[in-house]
C-alpha cells in the first residue's frame, strides 16, 4: 500500500500526454496526520495559480507497514513503473534506507521526512552502503538530531553532576552514544533505566523488590531526571510517581522530544511537581497572522498557519514538513517545466535487471537542491550533502504551581545556546500564608514547656526549630497543634486513619511534625519530606538494680578459704612458739621480743600481710618455717590481688534478652509498644498476614495484643518509660 502524488498537466494540450506522473508518496500507516496535511497542501496548490498556473495535481493515499521494508520498495517500484519524477516518504528508519538505496539506483529524487514510533525522540538512521561513485538521491527534510548537543549543553548549563536518564521501550538508546560518551569524559554520574510499557507494574515492582533504605537512596537519585520518551508516556510516568510519591517538591526533571505540542506542555505542567525544563523543537514565524499565512508566492491554509484554530496548535512536526515538501516540488516542477532540455518522461522499471535510471533525475536533484521555500517550517532548503539546517529548539521552565512554561532559552546549531539557564532553589513564594500543623509530643524532637497561666503553649524541640527556619525562609506563619487522641496513626479495620495521620488525610492539618515513621502504608496517604534519621527497632529494659556491698573485699576468695587461712596463721604461730620454746634463742630479749604465743601469732600475722615482725628468730628451725610461710603468703597474696582488681574492674550484666528473637521466645517478661505506631502496625500486619506469617511476630502480637492491648502498650513513650513493671518496651 502507498500514497502516490500525481500532476497532471493541462497548461499545453500537446503536452498533456507527456506528463501523467508527476510525483509519489509513500507514508507510514500511523502518519494519519501526514494524509490530512497532504490533502490540504494540494488543495491550496490547486488554487494558486502563480506556481502551477493551468496545472492540476491528483493524488491517490495508501498506507505501508514501516517495519517491513520490502513492501516500501515494492510500492515504491510500483510508482516509478508510472512515471514519477520524484519521492516523498513520511517513514521510519528500518524502511528508509531501502527507499533510499532504490532512489539512488533509479535516480529518482527522494525526500525524505523521518517519523519515530509512537511520537518517542528522534535516533539518526544507521548510514546507508551506496556503491562508489553514485550520486545521494535522498534529501533529508528534516534537519539532523541535534539532542545530543542540546541535552548536553542544558546539564552543563545546569551544573548536573549526578542524575538518572529514563527512556522508553521505542527509544533507540543509541542515539545518545555521543551524550553518554561526553558525560562520562567529564565525570558526570548518570544512571540509565528503561520505561515499560507498563508504568503501573514497573513502579509496583520498585516497591516490592526495593528495602526501605534502597528505596530512600532512590528517591535521592529521582531529584535529577532527564526524561528521554513521547509526551504521552512522559505524562503516564510523571502521574505515578507523583501518585506513588517517588519524587518531591525539590525535583528537577527535563524532557527533551522536538515532538511537544502547546497541549502537550499544558498537560505535563498540570501533572508535575518541583520544577520542569522542556526541550522541544520550534519554528521562527512572526506572529501576526497575514505574515504567517502568506509566503512569497503562495498563501497557506488558515487552519495549518493561524495560531487560534485548533488544528494549527494540534500540527505536528512531520505535518509541517510535509506541506512544505509538497510547495517545494510544486515550485521545482514548474522551473523545470521551462526547460525544454530536460527529460521530463520517467517511465521505469526497477524489477528488470538491466533497467537503466531516469536520464532527468540529476537535473531535477539539483534543481530542488538549488532552490528552497518559506512555509510552515519557516525556511526549507538543502545543503549540498543534502540535509535541512535549519532547525531551532526553544527551553522552557516552569514551576510547580504555574500554568505553563516560561521561555528560558533557545538553541541553534549556529549560534549554540542563546539565554542562561541556573538550578534555581525554592522561591520564597509562601508570604501571607497560615499554615495548620498538627503533632504529637516526643522528645527531642517536638517537646512542650510548662505553661504560664494565660499564655498560650510553647513548642520546642529540634523538628520546631526546622519549621520556624522554614517559616522564615518562605514567609509562612503557623498554627500548632496535638493530635486529638495523641497517636501517630494507623489505618483502622474501617479503612479510615487515626492520629496524627487521620488529621491530615482529612484536611484538619496542613502540616504534620513529629518523629513519624516513614512507611508504604502511610506513604500511600501522605507525603513525606526527605528523612533526617534512620534508626532501628529496639527493646527498652529497666536496669538491674545494684547495692553496695561492704564486704566486696572478701569477694574474691570463697568463705571456706578464708577460713583455712585463719587456721593456718593460727597453726603456724604456734609452730613458731614450739619451736622457739625447746630451743630459746641464744642472744638475751628483752620484755618486747620474748617469744610468748601472743607476740608469736602477732608475728606469724604480720609476715602474712606483708607488714614484718618485732620478734628476731634466730634459730634454723624457726627461719626454715618462716621462710616456707612467707612463701606461701607471697602466692596467696598475688592470688588475692589479681582477683580482687578484676572483680571491681568488671562488672558482668547478665541480660538473656538481646534481639527481638530472644524477646519472643520468653513469657517471664510481659512487654508492649505505643498503640498505632510503626512497630505496632509492622508486628500486627506480619503475624496476621497469611502469606507472610512468621512465627517470632505472631509470638509477638499475642503478647502485645492481650486483653486488647490495653495492658502491656502505651499510648505514648514517656507512659512506657515511666513504667516500672520491669517490662521491655518496643520502640517506635
Amino acid at each position: 500500500s502507498h500514497i502516490s502524488l500525481f500532476w497532471l498537466t493541462k497548461w499545453a494540450p500537446q503536452a498533456a500526454s507527456d506528463f501523467s506522473t508527476i510525483c509519489g508518496a509513500i507514508f507510514d500507516e500511523s502518519a494519519r496526520k501526514d494524509d490530512e496535511v497532504f490533502r490540504l497542501a494540494i488543495a491550496d496548490l490547486n488554487l494558486n495559480n502563480e506556481i502551477l498556473e493551468t496545472e492540476k495535481i491528483t493524488f491517490s493515499v495508501e498506507f505501508v507497514d514501516g517495519n517491513n521494508p520490502f513492501q516500501a520498495v515494492q510500492e515504491a517500484c510500483e510508482l516509478m513503473n508510472r512515471g514519477i519524477l520524484a519521492l516523498v516518504s513520511s517513514i521510519g528508519c528500518m524502511s528508509a534506507g531501502s527507499l533510499q538505496t532504490l532512489a539512488d539506483a533509479m535516480h529518482i529524487p527522494h525526500l525524505l521526512i523521518q517519523r519515530s514510533p509512537a511520537g518517542t525522540p528522534r535516533s539518526d538512521c544507521s548510514p546507508t552502503s551506496r556503491f562508489p561513485g553514485t550520486d545521494d538521491y535522498t534529501l533529508m527534510v528534516r534537519p539532523p538530531v541535534y539532542l545530543n548537543e542540546v541535552i548536553m549543553q542544558v546539564v552543563s548549563e545546569y551544573s548536573w553532576q549526578k542524575f538518572i536518564l529514563f527512556y522508553d521501550s521505542e527509544f533507540d538508546i543509541r542515539g545518545i552514544e555521543d551524550f553518554l560518551d561526553r558525560t562520562s569524559q567529564q565525570g558526570m554520574d548518570v544512571s540509565l533505566q528503561k520505561v515499560e510499557s507498563n508504568i503501573n507494574m514497573m513502579i509496583t515492582s520498585l516497591f516490592r523488590t526495593m528495602r526501605v533504605e534502597e528505596l530512600h537512596r532512590y528517591r535521592d537519585t529521582l531529584r535529577r531526571a532527564v526524561l528521554f520518551m513521547s509526551p504521552a508516556t512522559a505524562k503516564a510516568f510523571i502521574t505515578e510517581v507523583v501518585e506513588t510519591n517517588l519524587v518531591a517538591f525539590d525535583c528537577h526533571w527535563i524532557l527533551i522530544n522536538e515532538e511537544i505540542s502547546d497541549y502537550d506542555l499544558q498537560e505535563l505542567v498540570m501533572k508535575s511537581i518541583g520544577r520542569l525544563t522542556l526541550v522541544r523543537q520550534t519554528f521562527p514565524m512572526p506572529q501576526n497572522t497575514t505574515q504567517r499565512c502568506v509566503k512569497h508566492n503562495h498563501r497557506i491554509n488558515t487552519s495549518l498557519c493561524d495560531l487560534k484554530n485548533p488544528k494549527a496548535q494540534q500540527l505536528e512536526i512531520s505535518n509541517r514538513y510535509i506541506y512544505d515538501s509538497v510547495l517545494l516540488l510544486a515550485n521545482t516542477f514548474h522551473r523545470k517545466l521551462e526547460d525544454r532540455k530536460w527529460h521530463s518522461m520517467a517511465s521505469l522499471s526497477c524489477i528488470r535487471k538491466n533497467s537503466k535510471p531516469w536520464q532527468g533525475g540529476k537535473s531535477m536533484l539539483d534543481t530542488v537542491k538549488k532552490f528552497g521555500v518559506s512555509g510552515l517550517t519557516s525556511f526549507l532548503e538543502f545543503t549540498d550533502n543534502g540535509t535541512n539546517p535549519n532547525i531551532f529548539f526553544e527551553i522552557l521552565g516552569t514551576n510547580y504551581g504555574e500554568d505553563r512554561g516560561r521561555g528560558l532559552a533557545t538553541w541553534d546549531p549556529v549560534h549554540g545556546l542563546n539565554g542562561t539557564l541556573t538550578d534555581r532553589k525554592l522561591e520564597n513564594n509562601m508570604r501571607g500564608v497560615v499554615l495548620r500543623v498538627v503533632t504529637v509530643l516526643e522528645e527531642p524532637f517536638v517537646m512542650v514547656s510548662e505553661n504560664v497561666l494565660g499564655k498560650p503553649k510553647k513548642y520546642q524541640g529540634y523538628s520546631i526549630d526546622v519549621l520556624d527556619a522554614l517559616s522564615n525562609y518562605l514567609g509562612f506563619k503557623y498554627e500548632i497543634y496535638v493530635a486529638p487522641d495523641h497517636k501517630y496513626g494507623s489505618l483502622q479495620p474501617d479503612g479510615q486513619w487515626n492520629g496524627l495521620m487521620g488529621e491530615l488525610v482529612f484536611k484538619r492539618a496542613d502540616v504534620g511534625l513529629s518523629a513519624l515513621t516513614i512507611t508504604s502504608e502511610r506513604e500511600s496517604a501522605v507525603d513525606f519530606t526527605t528523612r533526617y534519621m534512620d534508626y532501628s527497632v529496639g527493646v527498652l529494659l529497666r536496669k538491674a538494680e545494684r547495692t553496695v556491698d561492704m564486704f566486696a573485699c572478701l569477694a574474691p576468695f570463697d568463705l571456706s578459704l578464708w577460713a583455712c587461712i585463719a587456721g593456718t596463721v593460727l597453726l603456724v604461730g604456734i609452730l613458731v612458739y614450739l619451736l622457739n620454746w625447746l630451743n630459746p634463742p641464744r642472744l638475751p630479749m628483752g620484755p618486747v621480743s620474748s617469744t610468748t604465743l601472743y607476740n608469736s601469732m602477732w608475728f606469724v600475722y604480720g609476715s602474712f600481710v606483708q607488714q614484718g615482725g618485732e620478734v628476731p628468730y634466730t634459730t634454723l628451725a624457726t627461719r626454715m618455717m618462716m621462710g616456707v610461710w612467707w612463701m606461701f603468703a607471697l602466692i596467696v597474696i598475688s592470688s588475692y590481688t589479681a582477683n580482687l582488681a578484676a572483680f571491681l574492674t568488671i562488672s558482668r550484666i547478665e541480660n538473656s534478652i538481646q534481639s527481638l528473637q530472644d524477646l519472643s521466645k520468653q513469657t517471664d517478661l510481659p512487654y508492649g509498644t505505643v498503640l498505632d505506631s510503626a512497630v505496632y502496625d509492622q508486628v500486627r500486619s506480619k503475624s496476621m498476614n497469611p502469606f507472610e506469617r512468621d512465627p517470632m511476630y505472631s509470638q509477638m502480637w499475642r503478647m502485645i495484643n492481650r486483653t486488647g492491648g490495653g495492658d502491656n502498650n502505651v499510648e505514648e513513650s514517656k507512659e512506657g518509660i515511666r513504667k516500672h513493671t520491669g517490662c521491655g518496651c518496643v520502640c517506635y
